[in-house]
């Protein structure tokens, strides 16, 4: 067997024979105080990639080095931890991630079936007495067995002799190792753990002709990880990363979010990673336990953009008569931008919500709607759904419908025509843009305007509707299945 595979079985069947190193006395304790850095990749989906980097001492031969105030949410299967001053110094053998905090009532979980003191103060002389007490049962209560009696509830102060050995006040991660140095090392414990997610919020003011927006973005970090990472090097992934979905259970349940604060400062740089995309945070920042935070993504101003007034039909009035389609039908309101250098942004654009307002005649910004988007790289249009047109509206109507004889090859065939009539009450003329949906062969035999075949299932016409009036589109379709 060679040597350095001989070293490694004789120092796992130690750990295994010792259990002088079990004992949280025998510790050595590394705690925030340690810390030299900490880098922090948050993931779209509640995962972060943490890497602490402590500086520590350890004894020759085996030792306990539990390390305090990790996630609570780490994930033990995926941590690391090795030496970056001494590469090689020392084995991991075994690793233990102890998440049961102490609390008033794990300390009395732990203690069922030992013994504690219970002390009682007499409420008119104010004397204390001390009784001993065997703890029967925490479950659902506390049960006592005191001399010859069961009490239940408590009945005084509960003295405990220790707390402990498995009962850890932070989150902590115990590993069982052979060192074979006792020089002071720097060791980074990398880990992938839960309740750390961002996403991407957006702010968009269209100027007052609708032709422009200003554009901020912000990304928000939320930690429910149960850990503190102070000055942190922040990076996020934007990309939809595939995960193996496990059922384990969580270390500890999600926190509520109890404070927000924002970091408005330069844009973060943007870097390709694999098939995803890298933002990095030009500065450290502390994300704080229980905290959602804000910082700034990217900005600019005067992005050129389009609104468009849309009346979307469907497609399954081409195969029936039915008359009346709807009156005072609603007109979708939509504006788009280019993500293009040309047109002053050009980054790519991680999903998440982009709100739009609109400054009023008094110069109030008012909020005129919301949409998502979805990862949009460079080049691409970003386009949002605002809401629907108060002032201009639509009457449907099919005028005619007819079933045509079948062609030799048994297909059905209709022929129908239909009436739009788009009423505008604004001051100022409108164009509308009907978006017909039309499945199988068809065709438009007449039309009153002409239109454009975008795919083979969408006919679109742009219709110019007056001020205070209204225009009228008709057209006959014939369509075959």
């Amino acid at each position: 067997m060679p040597n350095q595979y001989r070293c490694i079985v004789l120092c796992v069947l130690s750990a295994l024979s010792i259990n002088a190193f079990s004992g949280e006395s025998d510790e050595i304790r590394s705690t925030l105080s340690d810390q030299q850095s900490v880098a922090v990749t948050i993931y779209n989906n509640n995962l972060a990639l943490v890497k602490d980097q402590r500086k520590v001492k350890l004894n020759s031969g085996l030792n306990n080095l539990a390390l305090r105030d990790v996630s609570a949410q780490i994930r033990p299967e995926t941590a690391l931890l090795r030496s970056l001053s001494n590469a090689g110094s020392f084995v991991t053998l075994e690793q233990n991630f102890d998440f049961d905090l102490l609390t008033p009532q794990k300390l009395l979980e732990k203690y069922v079936g030992k013994k504690v003191n219970i002390v009682k103060t007499n409420p008119t002389t104010g004397i204390e007495t001390t009784e001993q007490a065997t703890v029967l049962s925490a479950n659902n209560g506390v049960v006592f067995k005191i001399g010859n009696r069961i009490e239940t509830g408590l009945p005084g102060r509960i003295v405990y002799d220790d707390v402990p050995s498995n009962l850890r006040d932070r989150p902590t991660l115990v590993t069982h190792l052979h060192n074979k140095i006792t020089t002071e090392q720097t060791i980074e414990l990398s880990y992938l753990t839960g309740g750390l997610g961002w996403k991407a919020d957006y702010v968009a003011e269209l100027s007052p002709k609708e032709d422009r927006v200003d554009l901020s973005g912000w990304v928000t970090l939320t930690n429910t990880s149960g850990a503190t990472y102070n000055n942190a090097k922040l990076q996020l992934v934007a990309g939809d990363v595939n995960r193996i979905q496990d059922n384990y259970p969580r270390a500890m349940a999600m926190r509520k979010n109890v404070g927000m604060l924002a970091d408005a400062a330069a844009p973060m740089a943007e870097e390709s990673l694999l098939e995803y995309h890298l933002y990095s945070l030009d500065r450290p920042t502390t994300i704080a336990e229980s905290q959602t935070k804000q910082v700034a993504l990217l900005s600019a101003t005067g992005v050129p953009a389009r609104k468009e007034l849309v009346l979307h039909g469907a497609d399954y009035y081409y195969q029936a008569s039915y008359g009346d389609l709807g009156t005072k039908m609603k007109v979708g309101v939509f504006v788009e931008f280019d993500n293009k250098e040309a047109a002053k942004l050009g980054m790519p654009l991680p999903k998440g919500v982009m709100r739009v307002y609109k400054k009023d005649r008094q110069g109030n910004a008012q909020f005129v709607g919301e949409d998502n988007i979805d990862h949009t790289p460079r080049n691409e249009v970003v386009r949002l759904k605002l809401g629907e047109s108060f002032d201009v509206t639509a009457d449907k109507k099919q005028m005619d419908f007819k079933v045509l004889p079948r062609p030799s090859k048994g297909n059905s065939a209709f022929e129908s025509a239909y009436e739009i009539t788009l009423k505008n009450a604004k001051k100022e003329k409108m164009i509308v843009t009907v978006q017909e949906p039309i499945s199988g062969d068809w065709s438009i035999t007449s039309e009153s305007q002409p239109h454009k075949k975008v795919n083979s299932h969408l006919a679109v016409w742009k219709v110019e509707v007056p001020a205070e009036g209204s225009a009228t589109l008709s057209y006959r379709a014939v369509v075959k299945y």
